[in-house]
């Protein structure tokens, strides 16, 4: 579970296996939430994540959506700039 980003405590991962399950997604980890997001929307695909911080992943997905979508593709992973 390559670690993309880390901004205002918030973790931003990617699974990278060989058969991760669509659509592509990210997962955003606080101290006490781990939530799926699509890639594709910025939205939360299931659980709760508090709504400040859905935001800020949803702004950060869309910000670098076609990287995110690059590193899904091809299961190379690179560190991004965290919001700021």
């Amino acid at each position: 579970m390559p670690t993309i980003s880390h901004f205002y405590g918030i973790i931003i991962v990617m699974y990278l296996r060989d058969k991760e399950h669509n659509p592509p997604h990210i997962h955003a980890i606080t101290s006490q939430f781990d939530s799926p997001f699509s890639i594709e929307s910025g939205e939360i695909m299931e659980g709760v994540f508090p709504t400040k911080a859905k935001a800020l992943v949803k702004e950060f997905i869309l910000k670098y959506k076609g990287d995110l979508l690059a590193m899904w593709q091809t299961g190379k992973y690179k560190r991004l700039p965290p919001l700021e």
